[in-house]
């Protein structure tokens, strides 16, 4: 009997997904454990398995098609088999609208260029404002202009309203549009615009921090770092290593053995109680094209700065290709933002749930310093701790800062 293969829920956090590509056609013969299609999920693209044995009788989607949760995609079942029955119950079932042919599906999946006809003009469509938006002279509201100028002062660019007329009455015709040169000051253009299609992944991105941000009352805890010996550490560590540690590297490090230290700041707010975790699991934030990940760096305390180097660089490429997994970035207690490699010297990020905090860390810049009343040239580094207050008060992230100081301005530390 033919089964319907409906779309499944492949992240905890996972709506909708995009048929990225099928790996089957109609007619082919599968069996379980095989890949159907590429599917885009609000974290990464994915592989989705075969369950079911028998012959590929129908596609119900095209590529590129956005479908909900246990949306219809395919129907399995014998060759010759009557599907239809099936596919509308199915589809009844799932409240998909039915449709008769992967064509008619995509007509009926929203997209940006089905919006009402209210949407501004596409690119290529000159604004027509500017040759009715200036009063003539005798008062009628429109420019007086042949259509030829019209259409030449389009297709240069150049606003007609600004330009003098010759013709009878002062109106504008072609020589004057070839002969116009714009005064000083003056700049002409047409009006432009592109609509980015919203992924799956900034879909969820936006709708997670929107939520943290307005759920969890945040507050903010800014210091700066001495980061002389840490640099120098690095560099040293870096002569002899096979593996190349990243300040990152350190700072995670260092950001898991405090929060050992700080039980407090490894906790979650679950409503009826404060989940304080025994375990210390630390996120680090990726930018990738369509947004942000945060691979989970597991038990980040009890590693090796060399095993936690090797960890972020393998998250790093998968995270690119699209090749992450939902284990891959779930469980974090504590989460690193760092924005250092692009110049930023300080900023505040959005906690991460199920977090309580999140670290944003600057660049190390070198600046002057004052020692023992001499001034010096130093390296300074500043991190700012973003906290929720129904979990971390005050002085419970300013003591975890300091614990983090003590360990970033004496990276020995580190390795006791």
């Amino acid at each position: 009997m033919a089964v319907a293969v409906k779309l499944p829920k492949m992240s905890d956090t996972m709506e909708e997904g995009v048929l990225v590509s099928w790996q089957v056609k109609v007619g082919d013969t599968v069996k379980p454990g095989d890949i159907l299609a590429e599917v885009e999920t609000d974290k990464a693209t994915m592989d989705l398995e075969n369950y079911e044995k028998g012959d590929i009788l129908h596609l119900n989607v095209e590529e590129g098609t956005t479908i909900p949760v246990d949306g219809v995609i395919a129907v399995i079942g014998k060759k010759g088999e009557d599907f239809k029955e099936i596919l509308e119950k199915a589809e009844a079932a799932a409240s998909v609208p039915a449709a008769d042919s992967p064509a008619e599906a995509v007509e009926e999946t929203p997209a940006p260029v089905e919006q009402p006809e209210s949407k501004p003009a596409p690119v290529s469509a000159p604004t027509p404002a500017p040759v009715t938006a200036v009063t003539s002279a005798n008062g009628n509201g429109r420019v007086k202009a042949s259509p030829l100028a019209k259409k030449l002062a389009e297709d240069k660019g150049i606003d007609i309203s600004l330009v003098p007329g010759s013709g009878d009455g002062g109106r504008v015709v072609k020589r004057d549009i070839e002969n116009y040169t714009p005064v000083a000051g003056q700049s002409t253009g047409v009006e432009s615009y592109t609509d980015i299609p919203v992924s799956q992944m900034r879909k969820t991105i936006a709708r997670r921090l929107g939520e943290s941000k307005f759920t969890a009352p945040h507050f903010y805890l800014t210091m700066e770092y001495r980061m002389d010996k840490a640099t120098e550490a690095r560099k040293q560590m870096n002569e002899y290593s096979d593996v190349k540690i990243s300040m990152n590297d350190i700072i995670v490090k260092a950001c898991a053995i405090a929060l050992r230290k700080h039980p407090m700041v490894n906790a979650s707010w679950l409503g009826d109680v404060i989940r304080q975790n025994h375990h210390v699991h630390v996120g680090v934030a990726m930018a990738v094209d369509e947004g942000l990940l945060v691979p989970v760096v597991r038990f980040a305390d009890n590693k090796s700065l060399s095993e936690i180097s090797v960890e972020v660089k393998e998250y790093s490429g998968r995270a690119k290709e699209k090749k992450l997994q939902p284990n891959d970035w779930e469980g974090n207690t504590f989460t690193v933002s760092n924005l250092g490699m692009f110049g930023i010297e300080e900023f505040t990020a959005i906690i991460n749930p199920p977090d309580s905090c999140i670290l944003a860390v600057g660049g190390v810049k070198d600046t002057v310093v004052v020692e023992n009343g001499e001034m010096k040239p130093g390296k300074v580094m500043k991190v700012t701790l973003s906290c929720d207050h129904r979990v971390v008060d005050g002085v419970t992230g300013s003591k975890f800062l300091l614990t983090l100081k003590e360990l970033l301005e004496n990276p020995v530390n580190l390795l006791v």
